[in-house]
């Protein structure tokens, strides 16, 4: 099969969007299926590298942070996709290379089959000064999109009640987003994990809770900051890995929370060598309430990494309370929980959870799994879509 992935952001930017395609792309090449990605470029020119065309375009930081609006809508490279034919076209955001999706799409009379990612009604202090207006904005403007397209992937039953909620008619499909389980296969050994301490600058013996992330305010790890600085658990530290447009703010919100000894920035970290960084730690930890699945949850539960975080839909039988973390609702559990699971005494406790973690990931987020659920997704929107075809020809 011949399938073009039309995305908005792909590497070197990391996020969970970049993810999913990387594993998408790999996975189906793997099966011998043709992919191509169209994504934009970050200049005024269009080319084309290997299997990615890269359109031009410019920016959109006032919109949201590295956004950028494409311009070269029917650019020689879009024309040469249309010549290669692809069979179906799997969208992964909604504004400039959706309408280049639909254009495209349009010209070869094939389905778009579209994952929707991003919860926007949690977005809405980027664009609207009024969270009302904002969400109903999203809700006519995801009804609007969504009508282009024949399956709705989601990653979570969360995001498909949002979306009927919407009125979204479309068939809606959830498959959980998966992961290359390979990449979290290595475990460090005793001495690489305490050498990366020490750099880190993490006392051997400290206990330490992992965030790994995109800094940006509707992460909400002011949060996680503040119940830290009221807590205050001892020879303790919180690693933050990551970067964003929401950096500077949080540091000074550590400062003024005066936990500045607690707590650590790394910055951004390769995707090859991020397994290292949330091995280093004990616990994962996470205020937000914004993601549609939180692939890094999952993550950190394939690296051995129980979860302590804000209870939400979209962890629904991912983070289970007791068994590979807990699912906090307010300061008092969280800061119990936190405590609970330093205590020395309680080892063979966290030794079980770190198992439990790893297990249950990896029996239902490999990245193999997940790409024959979306090749499924494909072959029955193809069908639906020869069928409605022959009909309106009748």
């Amino acid at each position: 099969m011949k399938i073009l992935i039309t995305t908005e952001w792909y590497k070197p930017v990391i996020n969970g969007v970049v993810t999913s395609v990387l594993n998408l792309q790999r996975e189906l090449t793997d099966m011998g299926h043709e992919v191509k990605i169209l994504t934009l470029s970050n200049t005024k020119d269009s080319y084309t590298e290997g299997d990615v065309t890269y359109i031009a375009s410019v920016s959109a930081e006032l919109v949201y942070p590295q956004a950028r609006l494409a311009i070269g809508m029917w650019s020689e490279e879009i024309r040469k996709l249309i010549a290669w034919g692809p069979q179906i076209i799997h969208s992964q955001c909604e504004f400039s290379t959706f309408l280049i999706a639909g254009k495209i799409a349009g010209e070869l009379n094939i389905p778009i089959v579209h994952t929707y990612h991003t919860v926007y009604e949690d977005y809405t202090h980027y664009f609207s000064p009024v969270k009302k207006w904002g969400r109903a904005a999203v809700s006519a403007f995801t009804r609007k999109v969504l009508s282009h397209t024949q399956c709705v992937i989601v990653p979570t039953e969360k995001v498909r009640q949002i979306l009927l909620r919407y009125g979204v008619a479309e068939e809606i499909r959830v498959i959980p987003t998966g992961i290359d389980m390979e990449k979290y296969s290595h475990t460090l050994s005793g001495d690489e994990r305490v050498n990366l301490r020490l750099q880190l600058g993490i006392p051997v013996q400290a206990g330490v809770a992992v965030f790994v992330g995109r800094l940006a305010q509707e992460k909400n790890l002011e949060e996680i900051i503040s119940m830290l600085s009221l807590a205050k658990p001892e020879n303790f530290r919180l690693l933050i890995v990551g970067d964003g447009p929401h950096r500077q703010a949080l540091e000074a919100y550590v400062d003024e929370c005066g936990i500045r000894d607690m707590v650590i920035f790394t910055g951004m970290v390769s995707p090859d060598e991020i397994y290292k960084y949330y091995q280093v730690g004990d616990v994962f930890v996470s205020a937000s309430t914004s993601e549609t699945q939180g692939l890094t949850y999952v993550e950190a539960l394939a690296n051995g990494l129980p979860a302590l975080c804000r209870k939400d839909e979209c962890l629904k039988d991912v983070v289970k309370n007791g068994i590979n973390g807990w699912q906090y609702e307010d300061f008092n559990e969280f800061s119990e929980k936190l405590k609970l699971f330093l205590k020395p005494e309680n080892r063979e406790m966290r030794f079980k959870m770190s198992v439990n973690a790893r297990e249950g990931v990896y029996q239902r987020y490999s990245s193999g799994c997940f790409a024959a659920n979306v090749l499924d997704a494909y072959a029955g929107t193809i069908r639906k879509s020869a069928v409605f075809g022959m009909m309106r020809a009748v």
